[in-house]
């Protein structure tokens, strides 16, 4: 009742079907080793995440990027998506960039005075790049998605340089918008401002376009996650290119013991750029002080210095997590990808079919439960009825749950998941079949219903333990050695397995328990199922008295 009622309360009364039923376009692509780059699971894991964020940023909410072995990586994305677009974004090598902040402040929902990032100095990643002077900055840190967790301010140092800082993170675009900083002045100064003042950051539509078209060379607008919450960009013309970064590694500071931070190392040009651009900024008042670290046309970091960045290194530093640390690293090292794509494969699938999918999956299923029906009925008689409710209360218990996993853990009922449901059915009448021969067979013994119940579920109970612990394992280790789709058959088969010991132990038994106290059952109806005489019992077994032998003393007459 409990599941039932969380069902109807979060509104997800109907299972989340997957991409080969409700429709869509599947991407397999296949990785190959860049730039030195190796195929290991880090790699793949950190491409898995950048194109989660891809495919998101074009507005799909139930995408679906997972690995397939060591080398290739599966994008499922649903139907009313553009599959084009989606192909071209979610395989191509996307560029990193450093550019100068012109203006910054919160959007939409988050344009409130508590939700300014320069109101917290602790909490989560922070990164803010440096090299031989200090920097400090506002950012939120993760290769492959702005983290919600990142606190709204850091520090950054080089060289054990450090400084304290920590001017306001926002301003308008009239304060901050110079000439020089935008690129020029004119109708395309004015336009630029007139794109940043539209701009909301908490509207998923903008997000998908703003600063995704734009050249290096042009000034564009950009949105960016900071703690949490959405702040607008305004940003000048691409000063470093992410490609300067030569390397990007996460260390824990034993030195000074503040914990997880960044170290990069730039290229020669990259090093003379970044001296430049931060020299340039150091002279500003906030935010044109700040640089934004853009991937993918969103803000990812926004630090600020306070003088020139010089040296070809910089430490990032803040409340970094040893993942989070790990993920702006992967970001920084690789630009965007840490691995070229190759593209093997695109499968489209209608809706239309799909349907088609859902329904002959759910004849067959039907079907199969039908022929359950008949066999119990012909074999069982009344005690079919038991089957049939069990059945009934696991299919119900199947579906409230496999219903609330979609909004809870993004799991999709593809058509394997139908047919591992269908197995299930055979696995589960299993259970009731083990149950009911056993207390047959102690009706056999010459007992009567009651006392054959509760000899019989004893051991009935340690058979179907036995055999749901057989298949839950070969599902568990079916999910654990297969990808894909594959593994939404071994999911269902050991959410059903599990559910049917539930059933049994906490329905089936107690029903038992009170049809035995039942006159049809308890005296064993000809359409009960548990007829002594058509089940060939013993008759009830009766001590008899052995004869006296002869008493001490006396003689047999047979002797006499």
């Amino acid at each position: 009742m409990a599941l039932t009622g969380g069902m109807f309360a979060s509104g997800h009364t109907t299972p989340r079907l997957g991409i080969d039923l409700a429709g869509g376009t599947s991407i397999t692509l296949q990785a190959k080793a860049d730039q030195g780059s190796a195929i290991n699971k880090a790699n793949m894991d950190t491409a898995v995440e950048i194109m989660n964020r891809r495919v998101n940023g074009l507005g799909v909410s139930e995408a679906e990027v997972q690995t397939q072995g060591t080398s290739n990586i599966i994008v499922n994305i649903p139907k009313g998506t553009n599959s084009e677009e989606a192909r071209q974004q979610v395989g191509t090598t996307a560029k990193l960039y450093f550019r100068p902040v012109l203006a910054s402040e919160p959007s939409g929902a988050a344009a409130s005075p508590s939700a300014s990032p320069s109101s917290s100095s602790s909490g989560g990643a922070s990164p803010s790049p440096s090299g031989s002077a200090s920097a400090e900055e506002k950012a939120s840190s993760s290769s492959a998605s702005p983290s919600s967790s990142a606190t709204s301010q850091g520090r950054a140092v080089t060289d054990a340089l450090k400084a304290d800082a920590t001017p306001s993170a926002t301003s308008s675009a009239a304060d901050s918008a110079s000439p020089s900083a935008s690129g020029g002045t004119g109708s395309s100064g004015n336009k630029l401002e007139d794109q940043y003042a539209k701009l909301d950051c908490s509207k998923s539509a903008d997000r998908a376009t703003a600063g995704k078209t734009a050249k290096p060379s042009e000034s564009t607008v950009a949105c960016g996650d900071i703690g949490g919450a959405w702040y607008k960009y305004m940003l000048g013309p691409a000063a470093v290119d992410g490609t300067e970064v030569k390397k990007a590694q996460a260390v824990f500071d034993t030195q000074t013991a503040s914990g997880w931070q960044v170290q990069m190392n730039f290229s020669s040009t990259g090093a003379k750029k970044f001296a430049d651009i931060t020299g340039q900024l150091a002279k500003n008042s906030t935010p044109q002080n700040q640089f934004g670290i853009v991937l993918d046309g969103e803000v990812v970091s926004s630090p600020y210095v306070s003088q020139s960045i010089s040296g070809g290194q910089a430490e990032i530093s803040g409340s970094f997590t040893q993942e989070e640390a790990q993920s702006l690293a992967n970001m920084l090292s690789y630009g965007a990808l840490p691995l070229s794509f190759k593209e093997q494969s695109v499968t489209t699938v209608t809706a239309a079919l799909g349907g088609e999918q859902l329904h002959a999956g759910l004849v067959a299923g039907a079907i199969g439960l039908a022929l359950v029906v008949v066999y119990l009925v012909a074999y069982y008689r009344g005690l079919a009825l038991v089957a049939l409710a069990s059945l009934l209360v696991s299919a119900a218990l199947t579906y409230v749950i496999m219903s609330l996993l979609g909004p809870t853990i993004g799991f999709a009922l593809n058509l394997p998941a139908v047919c591992g449901a269908i197995v299930a059915i055979g696995i589960t009448a299993d259970s009731f079949i083990v149950f009911f021969e056993r207390v047959r067979d102690e009706i056999r013994e010459g007992r009567s219903l009651r006392p054959a119940v509760e000899r019989g579920w004893p051991r009935a109970r340690r058979t179907i333990l036995v055999s749901d612990f057989v298949s839950f394992l070969a599902a568990a280790v079916l999910f654990v050695v297969t990808v894909g789709k594959v593994q939404g058959f071994a999911f269902t088969l050991g959410l059903t397995t599990v559910l049917d010991v539930v059933v049994v132990f906490f329905f089936t038994k107690p029903l038992m328990t009170i049809l035995a106290r039942r006159k049809f059952f308890a005296q064993g109806h000809k359409w009960s199922g548990l007829d002594p005489k058509s089940l060939g019992a013993k008759p009830p077994l009766r001590r008899t008295r052995r004869p006296a032998g002869p008493a001490a003393g006396s003689v047999d007459p047979k002797e006499a």
